[in-house]
């Protein structure tokens, strides 16, 4: 039996884990895009290291497009084995992977106009969205800790992570050659300990192997909940004194809806200036809409507030905005105002085109409020003393503040995560642990802190490493 890490190796982005059982079967763990690096990343998204139509099973840990945006590629490609996730899952990546191909496709026309002035050769989409919506037929829906058969040699159960709607923790059952079985734990991404809106992270059965995440895995968070009276600092020195506007760069799904119930919140305790807010997204909005329909999955706070607020995620003063002339509007709009807009590290999007406008203005702040790969245009804003940024091809003179709030990230820092891992194992019964999805200083602080906790056997992988369990 052998895993093979093909994808968020020394990195962040593209998770895509491949095992192959004694029996034959070939079970992907995750379906990641690599992100971050415009078209830089498009040699690595087509480089599967596998044959799409060998895998007969793509278990998905959550939605985000860095584990599951390359679903609609490889069904392209002959994939047709069957993606399981829990249905939260399966009803985000409906609407996600659809944006994804879109956003391909402009990226891909504005990419092409350049080559052709320079005369080279043009590049085609991964996929388009006839593709993204036939992969959804692949889909097989498993409820959170519910142990669903693969075949009679596996089995797996999915645990609430605690990172996004619908994400999980995946436990593989596996039996080997000579009838004994193994486990292996998928952590996918880490939640935090506390969450605005999502329930804690659920402790997962025991494991032999286990392949973790260490995004920050050499940081500590700002507590959760400071976030909020942080946020609110932000929103009345940019709005009510600086009489500007604070752009929020977001992730469409989960980010976005954290910081707006935040926002709501803030607005029924009345501590919430009288200023205009909008979500231009129209992924966001449509993600909302599923937020709601999963509201029986949020945490306590989010279920007492629903008996006096029947809409968490907005609230008077609050518009979502889908309407591509109304997003173009807003850079008119000569009051202070709140805008949050995807993408959250500034890479695509309409944000990149609001900070394109606004960047260059001392009265605008821009609120980075997660993680952004060290390549992205989120990462590159945040260099100390930086004077201009390119934009669009453009340079710009950086006025705007910038600023971050640690609180509203969806990864745990190194000690929840290791809080979390020693809840749900007796480590002395691990025999090995991969570290993935994490910069290279990141996972080797990780490395340590882990000895430190008992786990022993901690590996590093590259990318495209096979190893034998």
């Amino acid at each position: 039996m052998t895993i093979q890490f093909l994808g968020a190796a020394e990195e962040v982005t593209g998770s895509k884990h491949l095992i192959t059982t004694d029996f034959g079967k070939k079970i992907l763990l995750d379906c990641g895009m690599y992100q971050g690096k415009g078209m830089e990343t498009d040699s690595d998204n087509r480089n599967l290291g596998f044959e799409p139509k060998d895998i007969d099973f793509i278990l998905l840990s959550h939605a985000h497009i860095d584990h599951s945006g390359l679903i609609p590629y490889v069904y392209k490609l002959g994939f047709r084995g069957e993606v399981v996730c829990t249905p939260a899952t399966r009803d985000l990546c409906a609407i996600m992977l659809q944006d994804t191909a879109f956003i391909q496709a402009q990226d891909v026309k504005w990419y092409n106009k350049k080559m052709d002035r320079k005369h080279l050769p043009k590049v085609q989409p991964l996929y388009d969205l006839s593709d993204a919506e036939r992969c959804m037929n692949r889909f097989v829906t498993v409820s959170y800790e519910h142990r669903f058969r693969l075949t009679d040699d596996a089995f797996v159960t999915f645990t609430n992570s605690g990172h996004m709607l619908g994400s999980a923790i995946v436990t593989l059952e596996l039996r080997k050659k000579d009838g004994s079985w193994i486990n292996i734990a998928y952590t996918g991404d880490i939640g935090r300990a506390q969450s605005h809106i999502l329930c804690s992270p659920q402790p997962f059965p025991q494991c032999d192997y286990l392949i973790c995440e260490s995004t920050y895995g050499n940081r500590l968070h700002d507590d959760a909940m400071a976030s909020e009276e942080q946020l609110l600092g932000v929103v009345e020195d940019t709005c009510v004194y600086k009489k500007g506007k604070l752009l929020i760069p977001s992730f469409s799904v989960g980010r976005t809806q954290e910081i707006v119930y935040v926002l709501n919140k803030l607005y029924h305790e009345e501590r919430l200036p009288n200023i205009k807010c909008f979500v231009d997204s129209p992924l966001a909005v449509n993600a909302t809409h599923i937020f709601r329909m999963y509201a029986d999955e949020l945490n306590q706070d989010v279920r007492d507030t629903l008996r006096f607020d029947p809409d968490p995620f907005g609230f008077n003063t609050l518009k979502y905005i889908t309407d591509v002339n109304q997003s173009k509007a807003l850079n008119n709009l000569d009051e202070p105002c709140i805008i949050i807009s995807a993408s959250g590290m500034l890479e695509a999007g309409r944000i990149k085109h609001h900070v394109a406008n606004h960047i260059s203005e001392e009265s605008t702040t821009i609120l980075i409020v997660g993680y952004c790969t060290p390549t992205s245009l989120g990462a590159r804003i945040q260099e100390p003393n930086l004077k201009w940024i390119s934009i669009f091809g453009f340079d710009r003179r950086i006025k705007a503040q910038i600023t971050k709030i640690e609180g509203f990230s969806g990864h745990g820092d190194y000690k929840e995560m290791i809080d979390y891992l020693i809840k749900s194992l007796e480590t002395n019964r691990v025999r090995r642990t991969f570290l993935v999805h994490g910069e290279p200083d990141a996972q080797a602080e990780y490395k340590d802190h882990l000895y430190e906790a008992g786990f022993m056997n901690i590996d590093i992988p590259h990318k495209g490493q096979i190893t034998e369990i």
